[in-house]
């Protein structure tokens, strides 16, 4: 697995949703440093990867309530559990579940597997709210996928929240999810 800066050379194979994260990464001035790699679609298949691009890449969690009214994108650390009944109460809705993929194609531009903070460039009509863990908000960069899950991308956390979420017209809700469960 090799590292590389920026965009890829040859776009050639490429999908035009992931050429469009670079064009908007360079246009935002935000510098990146790029592994490709093959499908990823968990988490554990992500340590390899984490550790080539030296840093571990975020969960993203796309949600929604139960009437599929309201769509929620968490970002938390990889290693952190996600307690349903926790973050339903910190986004003040009830009975959040799993977003189904039509929305998460529609809202976000991505698949399962590919969901990405990146993804919020195709949220125009601004149907996601974003909530960060403090974790994530602390760290120097993010690492997330750019709207494919055959790259990762590694950013300073600092572009993301100055430069890019303005950009796109989203703001963000910090949370502190626990790592401990406790009834």
């Amino acid at each position: 697995m090799e590292l590389y800066n920026g965009r890829p050379e040859n776009e050639e194979g490429r999908l035009e949703k992931e050429i469009k994260v670079y064009d908007l990464l360079d246009k935002l001035n935000i510098k990146f440093c790029r592994v490709d790699h093959s499908v990823t679609g968990k988490m554990e298949a992500c340590k390899e990867i984490d550790k080539t691009l030296g840093v571990v890449i975020c969960k993203n969690l796309f949600l929604c309530n139960r009437q599929k009214s309201r769509f929620y994108l968490l970002m938390m650390p990889a290693d952190k559990p996600y307690r349903t009944r926790i973050f339903s109460k910190l986004a003040g809705s009830s009975r959040l579940s799993f977003g189904p993929e039509k929305e998460m194609e529609e809202y976000l531009g991505v698949t399962p597997g590919s969901v990405s903070i990146l993804g919020l460039m195709n949220d125009t009509d601004k149907k996601v709210k974003l909530f960060i863990d403090k974790e994530v908000l602390k760290s120097e960069f993010i690492g997330c996928h750019p709207c494919i899950n055959t790259s990762s991308l590694r950013m300073k956390t600092e572009d993301i929240l100055e430069k890019f979420l303005p950009y796109v017209g989203h703001s963000y809700t910090e949370v502190d999810l626990p790592y401990e469960f406790n009834e």
